[in-house]
């Protein structure tokens, strides 16, 4: 048995797209989830299924990363805004041609990240990305749109900053590294797309290793276009004086002054005051 979950609520996903990608998949059974949760749930009961796929965005992709097991093919068509997942595994963004690559059956296997013991596919962050990602999922969902997208997410990071008067003073405590203003955690590269440019935050990251850290010491209005700079560029993060950047790490321990937003693949997980970090190595098969 091979399966296709589909996230009705992505904005990418619609019951005609839904069908072109079933065709291009060939003889396999729909699922189409129902409520948060639910693409965990369908993952973990495919414990026999030849392959499993899922149709959505990158937050049912992480759903389905949190229930698949070790040995499970499984395939990740875009269906989301920014579907960071299938997109920095080298699928095309069209979903049916993603949907034609991964039925070809060739599998690798990658890591995955582990928060609070919450798994993540690409990214995690504590502080300003989870912040803006919390405001994002302020302006809700649709059937027809699904959340706001990239333009909405840069405008309300824009205004964090306009609210810091681009000033960011140390607000956490990496054990062993030193303390820094928030946290960006990668288990790939790019950490995240806008619209069609990677943002290469951790650009040294893979997928078949550790997990990298990215984490800004203090920021100060001089200091932002420099730091966007390195993100755009994917280089001079790693030997920058004010940033702390650590790869292929198994674990990475922080510790709030207070208590902070945490994300992981784009999906709050609301506040934390610590946050515990590890690298699954070799624990997804992936098909791409």
């Amino acid at each position: 048995m091979r399966l296709l979950i589909v996230n009705p609520y992505a904005s990418g996903v619609s019951d005609e797209v839904a069908e072109r990608v079933r065709r291009a998949l060939g003889d396999v059974e729909v699922e189409r989830t129902t409520q948060p949760g639910h693409a965990t749930e369908l993952a973990r009961a495919a414990g026999d299924a030849e392959a499993v796929y899922v149709f959505s965005g990158d937050g049912g992709f992480n759903e389905v990363l949190n229930g698949i097991g070790p040995d499970t093919p499984v395939g990740f068509i875009p269906g989301g805004g920014a579907n960071v997942l299938p997109r920095a595994l080298g699928l095309s963004r069209d979903p049916v041609a993603a949907a034609e690559r991964v039925a070809a059956g060739r599998t690798k296997r990658i890591s995955v990240g582990r928060v609070n013991g919450r798994r993540f596919g690409f990214a995690a962050g504590v502080g300003l990305d989870a912040e803006a990602v919390r405001r994002l999922d302020a302006y809700g969902r649709t059937q027809e749109h699904g959340r706001a997208g990239n333009v909405r997410f840069a405008r309300e990071v824009a205004r964090m900053i306009q609210e810091h008067h681009g000033r960011f003073e140390p607000s956490l405590e990496i054990l062993g590294q030193g303390r820094a203003a928030f946290a960006f955690i990668a288990n790939g590269d790019p950490y995240t797309y806008a619209g069609r440019i990677p943002l290469r935050v951790a650009p040294e990251a893979r997928f078949e290793l550790g997990l990298d850290l990215v984490a800004p010491r203090v920021v100060s209005p001089a200091s932002i276009p420099r730091l966007l700079t390195y993100a755009l560029r994917g280089r001079g993060q790693g030997t920058a004086g004010d940033v702390l950047y650590a790869h292929d790490l198994d674990r990475i321990e922080i510790v709030c002054d207070h208590a902070m937003a945490l994300q992981v693949d784009g999906e709050d997980l609301g506040d934390v005051t610590s946050a515990l970090f590890e690298a699954e190595r070799n624990a997804l098969l992936v098909l791409n």
